[in-house]
């Protein structure tokens, strides 16, 4: 590829950066205008985002008003499950795209009556790379993997573990028949990112699911 060309490229991915990173200040601003806590999920096909989400709405709807923004190539299947929890979800499908940006939340935000909310989650698209080039403008970000994705998960995917506030190791009622060390995949997130929170779950048993709840919600 020409130098030239390269360079162009490079620019051009340097200008979306910069322009999504504006796009999620004003996302933050708005947010914090309407005193909503707002929460990035990312993580991989698989790891359990949409159950956690079910989880922690059933506990958290009694009393918050929450909305779920779920974030996928195509289908509303984990909006409608995550629906049936007393939340209201809005789907946004991206199409090609791999991950959401602060446009897709900005066009939910200026089309939705934020004063009905408490809460917003926002499920991104399944997949460990590239979210992380796209911040939102959420108070948090939380990065799930399961310990069915193997032992080098965290490894693998540093950049995403280095910009996220909270991790989370899901499936661990599997740990009798999954041969991983949770102990070390901790060690890995932390060797990454030392100041990031860790929590190890289940959404079948529901382990530490009110720990993580109450982490959310601690400032």
């Amino acid at each position: 590829m020409p130098e030239e060309e390269l360079s162009k490229i490079i620019e051009l991915n340097e200008d979306l950066i910069e322009n999504n990173e504006n796009l999620a200040a004003q996302n933050k601003d708005i947010l914090l205008k309407y005193n909503i806590s707002s929460f990035d999920i990312v993580g991989a096909i698989g790891a359990g985002k949409t159950a956690l989400l079910e989880s922690i709405s059933k506990r958290i709807s009694k009393n918050k008003r929450v909305l779920v923004i779920n974030g996928d190539v195509t289908t509303r299947i984990d909006a409608d499950r995550i629906e049936k929890h007393g939340v209201k979800t809005i789907q946004v499908n991206t199409g090609r795209e791999c991950a959401l940006n602060s446009y897709h939340i900005s066009q939910v935000i200026k089309n939705s009556d934020l004063s009905k909310f408490d809460v917003i989650f926002i499920e991104n698209v399944g997949n460990l790379i590239c979210p992380s080039d796209f911040i939102l403008g959420t108070d948090k970000r939380i990065v799930v993997v399961s310990i069915t994705e193997g032992p080098w998960v965290i490894r693998k995917h540093p950049m995403l573990f280095k910009f996220s506030d909270i991790a989370v190791i899901n499936k661990v009622d599997l740990i009798d028949v999954i041969d991983v060390n949770v102990e070390e995949m901790i060690s890995d997130a932390l060797e990454i990112n030392p100041n990031m929170k860790i929590f190890t779950t289940s959404a079948v048993t529901e382990e530490n699911i009110p720990e993580l709840i109450t982490e959310l919600f601690s400032d």
